[in-house]
């Protein structure tokens, strides 16, 4: 019984698979790239800051209006990290498109790729209203804040024990612990 495929037929199916996988590691080596050009820009819905992340969710600019000078530090903290978050959360979308620009016949890898994206950058949770509505202010608005509840007192400190003092032979109380301890007389 003869071969069914002669010897050019296999050299050209080799031929073949190896063309079609150089031309393949092109276009995963073109969307390395291209994933590595990633960044998004997300701003505050104020206005007041924005901030860039790159492919890797790192902040590669942050950007804060002098409007924030009317801001406590908690709520100029709370917006960038809010922002930040909303920006890391864009990541998965903007790379799966890049991701189909280059290897869109790979549906696994860019399916993959994606969802580890959303595991580690997933949507962020909008802060909660406080439960009366006439008391939730946005970052551009300023009130007196309440004054804080008096605390209850505190107890008194404990005084940490006393060390024993040395008797009149120069004892210092140690006696069998100092090949235990760091410090050593000299």
């Amino acid at each position: 019984m003869s071969d069914p495929l002669s010897n050019g037929d296999r050299a050209a199916q080799v031929d073949q698979w190896v063309a079609r996988a150089k031309e393949k590691a092109q276009r995963y080596q073109e969307m390395q790239s291209a994933v590595g050009r990633v960044s998004v820009t997300e701003s505050s819905r104020d206005g007041l800051v924005t901030v860039t992340v790159d492919s890797a969710g790192n902040a590669t600019d942050l950007r804060i209006t002098d409007k924030v000078r009317e801001l406590s530090g908690e709520q100029v903290a709370a917006a960038v990290l809010t922002t930040l978050r909303r920006a890391q959360a864009r990541l998965p979308e903007r790379l799966g498109e890049v991701m189909a620009e280059t290897i869109g016949d790979d549906q696994d890898t860019i399916d993959t790729v994606v969802g580890r994206y959303r595991e580690k950058f997933p949507e962020p949770e909008e802060p909660e209203a406080p439960a009366d509505p006439g008391a939730q202010r946005s970052l551009g608005q300023l009130e007196e804040e309440p004054p804080p509840a008096p605390s209850a007192p505190k107890p008194p400190k404990s005084k940490p024990p006393s060390r024993p003092k040395e008797d009149s032979r120069g004892d210092d109380g140690d006696e069998g612990f100092e090949d235990r301890s760091f410090l050593r007389r000299g």
